[in-house]
């Protein structure tokens, strides 16, 4: 167990941001879902305007530090070929 002031400070700050990270996680989920959803449908105007409500939401996740980089590149560029396909 945390001893010092500093480190029980820092399990009370760790739960607050891992909840807070975890719902910003679940929200990217929900639009790649979304995306996934209408490209499954094969309604090709539903899958990109879907597509271009989670580019940013993929964006935001990485500048808060939620996504690598790479990670949500890999997954725009995927997703995004996907729906030129249809």
């Amino acid at each position: 167990m945390a001893n010092t002031p500093q480190a029980r400070k820092r399990i009370r700050r760790n739960e607050r941001r891992a909840e807070i990270n975890g719902a910003r996680l679940s929200r990217i989920r929900t639009f790649v879902k979304k995306v996934e959803t209408a490209i499954a449908g094969g309604d090709k105007t539903i899958a990109s305007d879907a597509l271009k409500a989670a580019q940013p939401e993929l964006a935001r996740g990485v500048a808060r530090g939620v996504l690598h980089k790479n990670t949500a590149a890999r997954k725009l560029s995927r997703l995004t070929k996907r729906v030129a396909a249809l």
